[in-house]
């Protein structure tokens, strides 16, 4: 049966990692969101809590955002800690969107589409996160209920949910996250073996760098005046504005589920190894990347096995075909 309500447990976070809970899970792929309220008219939640129950433990909280050109431009990413980037069905991207610190939380996040199974073992680094998703099949539903995190859906908490009017379906589902009441409170995410400070030695100078996938192209370009990195997707500007991005490369293959269409999802590996690629302050720096199973962080370190340091700031992760 659905979890209605959150579990007990809180997500440690520290200066050094954020504890991985235990247990295996895999997610959604495509499916449809009931409408819920406008952003005008919320609906009032029944349990008189959005969330089912109060929480007195910081919880981080993750979204999975369109990317289409439709879903264009984004609602509150900007306060996002860490935004995981995807491949998803016919080679397009989706976002994964990380908010550690409660007082940064945006009035609204969006649009929000369905999961993946890459999701769930990537996010068993953050601890037990409230994961908000629209849609699932109904054979992906035992293996959600497993998961060692807090599943919230319109169809789990319609009064946290509304569609835009300015923008068609499926690509004008928006998240009201303080009605999830997902309690977090690190002042900075230091979860995903991550470490804040000075940058590495050496590296290249880097004024733009260009990720592609097979039917998506991310373009970072350094502004040194503002101190980050402007993003252009598909070849159009947006606001997005990290201080660092990483880029990780390492295995995507199929998985075993398929959208509405008949296309396969594909499968990121977050457990492993491999390269990366740290762009901060208009230079890039090789590096590595390791994870030795699900309930560890990901370790990422320089040439000479130092751990690579980031620049306080919104950071994007980047999973790209090895």
């Amino acid at each position: 049966m659905r979890r209605r309500a959150f579990l007990s447990g809180s997500a440690a976070v520290g200066a050094g990692t954020l504890l991985g809970a235990a247990a295996l899970a895999a997610c959604t792929v495509e499916g449809r969101a009931p409408g819920g309220g406008s952003d005008d008219t919320p609906e009032p939640d029944e349990s008189g809590s959005a969330a089912g129950r109060p929480r007195d433990d910081p919880t981080v909280l993750a979204v999975k955002i369109d990317n289409a050109p439709a879903a264009r431009p984004h609602t509150g990413l900007a306060e996002a800690d860490i935004i995981h980037v995807e491949q998803v069905e016919s080679g397009i991207s989706r976002l994964l969107a990380v908010y550690a610190a409660a007082g940064r939380l945006p009035k609204a996040i969006g649009p929000v589409r369905s999961a993946r199974e890459t999701d769930l073992a990537l996010l068993r680094q953050y601890g037990e996160p409230v994961l908000a998703y629209s849609g699932a099949q109904s054979k992906l539903e035992p293996l959600i209920d497993a998961a060692p995190l807090h599943p919230r859906t319109p169809e789990s908490t319609g009064g946290a949910y509304y569609r835009s009017t300015d923008r068609p379906a499926p690509h004008n589902l928006y998240l009201r996250p303080r009605e999830l009441d997902p309690a977090p409170d690190a002042d900075r995410i230091t979860a995903y073996g991550l470490r804040f400070g000075a940058a590495p030695s050496g590296g290249q100078r880097r004024a733009t760098h260009t990720v592609r996938f097979p039917a998506a192209r991310f373009e970072f370009t350094w502004s040194g005046a503002d101190r980050h990195w402007q993003v252009a997707m598909d070849g159009g500007a947006s606001p997005h504005a990290p201080a660092s991005v990483l880029v990780q490369y390492t295995r995507v293959r199929d998985s075993g589920f398929k959208d509405r269409w008949g296309n396969v999802s594909p499968y990121t590996e977050t457990t492993g190894s491999g390269q990366v690629l740290l762009l901060r302050d208009g230079r890039a720096h090789d590096g590595r990347w390791s994870r030795p199973d699900e309930g560890a962080p990901t370790r990422y370190t320089d040439a000479e096995d130092r751990p690579l340091a980031f620049p306080q700031g919104q950071i994007w992760v980047v999973y790209v075909r090895q």
